[in-house]
């Protein structure tokens, strides 16, 4: 009979490779989301319950210590509502697989997935205006290969609306820069979308590809953008990028860049952007990799100046006498009325 010390370490392992991988077949991207929820769960009981890792068990899990991890995610890590439910999906998760493999705690494993999601504010679509994205990149110096590189990620970080994951998972291979030029980006739901390239974008990334030695066959399934030990660039690589150029843009024009930013402000920009050049929803959608036109529809409601545009260019003139402002000079019974108050 196996020991509660061992339990725990078996039953994500069961979770992540026979429930998630073969049973559900769900992205990478989602294991990496939930992997990262394991990691901080593990944090919060090690550094609020002084229950380390290598004693944990399936035992020291329980509703009060579930809402207490998600609580902890939002006042201590700072983490929005949004992400707080999204880490808790994971936990809501990983639990309907133990009603299965462990029946004889049913009632808690349903406590715990009785948990109601904290419910989000009203959808704000942050976004950048042209002006504040030229200024952005304004700041990357281009005299030196590093500079070269951060111009070259974040131009095109928001010219093919890619997710920060998807961008750094990109391979040379992904790139096409003959004519018609485009990127291959590998998105949520293992689907995979082709996103044109501007003339302007082609010419940064044959310049870096070039450079880095990159643009020969032997070298088309290395990562794209890569550190200085060569490994993968990360997602919170590419958050120090931004924000570093972010905080110099502020300096210059402080009216145009937000306090907070994220690589994912880029994505938005790009479709508020092309939304307002007239873009047909139907391809922002396409080019964000959104599973339906919905999703996509956000941005439209976002954007109040189109409404107004909209509203503008529908309206029609149906009263065609002038009104004049009525008059309480006229009004005998107001005007002895405002005398008597005295």
């Amino acid at each position: 009979m196996k020991t509660d010390v061992t339990d725990f370490a078996e039953n994500p392992e069961s979770f992540f490779t026979d429930y998630l991988a073969a049973e559900q077949g769900v992205s990478k991207h989602t294991i990496r989301s939930y992997r990262d929820t394991f990691v901080l769960l593990i944090d919060y009981m090690d550094n609020d319950h002084n229950v380390s890792v290598n004693k944990l068990s399936m035992n020291d899990f329980s509703r009060d210590r579930i809402i207490g991890f998600l609580n902890w995610l939002e006042n201590n890590r700072n983490n929005s509502i949004s992400t707080r439910n999204q880490r808790y999906a994971c936990i809501r998760s990983f639990f309907e697989h133990m009603q299965r493999k462990d029946p004889t705690r049913l009632a808690t494993w349903q406590s715990i997935r009785s948990i109601k999601s904290k419910k989000t504010p009203g959808t704000v679509m942050n976004h950048l205006t042209v002006d504040a994205i030229k200024c952005l990149l304004d700041q990357i110096p281009t005299k030196t290969s590093n500079g070269r590189r951060n111009l070259t990620i974040l131009s095109l970080l928001y010219e093919s609306g890619s997710r920060v994951q998807e961008l750094i998972d990109l391979t040379p291979s992904c790139l096409r820069l003959e004519k018609p030029a485009f990127i291959r980006l590998h998105g949520k739901g293992d689907k995979t979308r082709i996103v044109p390239l501007m003339n302007q974008q082609v010419e940064i990334l044959k310049i870096y590809l070039e450079e880095n030695y990159l643009n020969s066959l032997s070298q088309s399934e290395r990562p794209l953008f890569f550190n200085r030990s060569g490994a993968k660039l990360t997602c919170s690589g590419v958050t120090y990028i931004l924000n570093k150029y972010a905080s110099m843009a502020r300096v210059v024009h402080p009216e145009l860049i937000p306090r907070k930013i994220s690589p994912h402000i880029l994505r938005h920009s790009k479709a508020m952007h092309l939304l307002q050049a007239g873009v047909n929803l139907v391809y922002i959608r396409d080019i964000l990799g959104h599973v339906s036109v919905q999703s996509t529809e956000v941005y439209a409601r976002a954007d109040s100046k189109l409404k107004r545009e909209s509203l503008e260019k529908a309206s029609r003139d149906i009263i065609d006498k002038e009104i004049g402002k009525p008059s309480w000079e006229k009004d005998n019974e107001l005007k002895c009325f405002l005398k008597n108050l005295a």
